[in-house]
């Protein structure tokens, strides 16, 4: 059987025995602990020479890394991956900025991969690669004579085509990515987009199989073919940890000397993650429905993100203000109404804490998925569940429409669905969440990661 080469930008740091991370890395593992592998990408090490690393085996899985200078990490991390990129991907056009020189080395970081991955693919080898940092390294790869199977999945989502297009460098970038045999996507409208681009702008053309079409458009004198993959959860996995005394112990000091009704939301600090109309929506809450004062608190776990890029900077500086405001303007005595942590906790706290919250908010202003939406539904008692309340621009509201669904940029919307949520009968709870886990068990982690793998190796 050939080998799984994983290649992401970051290469967690993993320990044999270690619980599985969320996200990305949850993923990345769950493929690789199944049969094993190679898991390739950047160290997170910025040093004054750029250089490869060792390999290091975990289990079944072979680790190498390699280091990035200081302008390399600039011009591709915090220059055109995330100054670009991320903002258009995520349709915050205003956000984004472009310079051709973090372009330039956007590419020259691809290519620093794929020089030094190269020589490790061996004949039958899959190569999958992992979201917006990578793709140009299908490209990069055929340049160095790999002629694997390559595919992509991406994480985030993908715009249309007039929305892509205000990155200069959009052309290149979509020649780039037809180099990949597979490109996958959270959902059919992120697929949509970018077939749309490729028929419109590169001349493709829709391949049929079976008189009906398959996602395949032949461009660029190849095939190229996309598909449809949401990743998903161990729901199992997730209701254990939720359960176990030891997490629950830790979770109850977190919780201690809060109210009854808890609120909670668990997002890394990002502007694409809502957290400004999510703050201006409890306050709307807290002021139309005043009976709800000193019963229920808003707990926003906000981990800190990319600190050294300004705009990340900046949308902290506002959040910290505005959750003073609405405390200072509602809190009692006796009750704060908003807690706003910017630190993250490890899973063995959140899993439990999913499981104590009464609502969960996943707003993003756009986002591929959100695991925390399905990881707050998986963490459930099913017999007094919570509500989770969605935004309707985040993947996962595709398959959990089943739960309160609101538009984030509606602040009444939104505090009208903290209220709904807080005085749902149990019956309704129960109906919605047993809905949510039959469309979490279908589309597993497991199974995210089988079709992906099964269609790159027979395309």
């Amino acid at each position: 059987m050939s080998r799984l080469i994983v290649v992401s930008n970051r290469v967690a740091p993993i320990q044999e025995g270690e619980a599985t991370a969320g996200g990305l890395a949850a993923g990345v593992l769950d493929a690789l602990k199944q049969k094993g592998g190679l898991w390739f990408g950047w160290s997170g090490t910025v040093t004054d020479e750029a250089k490869p690393h060792a390999e290091r085996t975990v289990g079944p899985i072979t680790l190498y890394t390699v280091d990035l200078n200081r302008k390399d990490y600039d011009d591709f991390y915090r220059g055109f991956a995330n100054g670009t990129l991320w903002p258009v991907l995520h349709y915050q056009i205003g956000l984004g900025r472009f310079e051709w020189p973090e372009f330039a080395g956007y590419k020259r970081v691809n290519d620093i991969f794929a020089r030094a991955l190269a020589p490790m693919v061996k004949e039958g080898d899959l190569v999958w690669a992992h979201d917006y940092h990578l793709l140009c390294l299908a490209e990069s790869l055929r340049a160095q004579g790999v002629t694997n199977r390559i595919g992509l999945f991406l994480h985030t989502p993908f715009p249309s085509p007039g929305v892509f297009m205000t990155i200069p460098a959009h052309a290149e970038l979509i020649r780039a990515m037809c180099q990949y045999d597979l490109v996958g996507f959270q959902t059919e409208t992120d697929r949509t987009g970018f077939i749309d681009y490729v028929l419109r702008h590169c001349g493709g053309t829709p391949l049929e199989s079976g008189g009906m079409k398959d996602g395949s458009v032949a461009v660029f004198d190849r095939i190229v073919r996309t598909g449809v993959y949401p990743i998903g959860v161990h729901v199992d996995e997730v209701r254990a940890q939720a359960e176990a005394p030891r997490n629950r112990r830790e979770a109850t000091k977190l919780r201690a000397h809060l109210l009854q009704n808890l609120i909670l939301s668990v997002d890394r600090l990002d502007y694409s993650k809502g957290l400004r109309q999510r703050f201006a929506a409890f306050e709307r809450f807290l002021a139309e429905y005043t009976d709800q004062a000193g019963m229920v608190t808003f707990m926003q776990i906000a981990p800190p993100s990319r600190s050294d890029i300004e705009t990340y900077q900046v949308i902290r500086r506002e959040l910290e203000g505005e959750a003073g405001h609405i405390n200072g303007r509602f809190a009692e005595v006796d009750w704060v109404p908003l807690r706003y942590l910017n630190k993250s906790f490890p899973r063995n706290v959140l899993m439990p804490l999913y499981a104590e919250a009464q609502a969960c908010l996943v707003t993003p202003l756009r986002d591929g998925m959100n695991l925390v939406a399905k990881e707050y539904v998986a963490a459930q008692d099913p017999e007094e569940p919570g509500v989770l309340i969605l935004s309707q621009f985040a993947g996962a509201a595709c398959e959990l429409d089943a739960a309160l669904l609101v538009n984030p940029y509606d602040e009444a919307g939104m505090a009208r669905a903290m209220r709904d949520a807080l005085v749902m009968s149990v019956e309704e709870r129960r109906e919605r969440h047993q809905a949510m886990i039959a469309v979490m068990r279908e589309n597993s982690l497991e199974r995210w990661r089988d079709r992906f793998e099964s269609d790159l190796r027979s395309g």
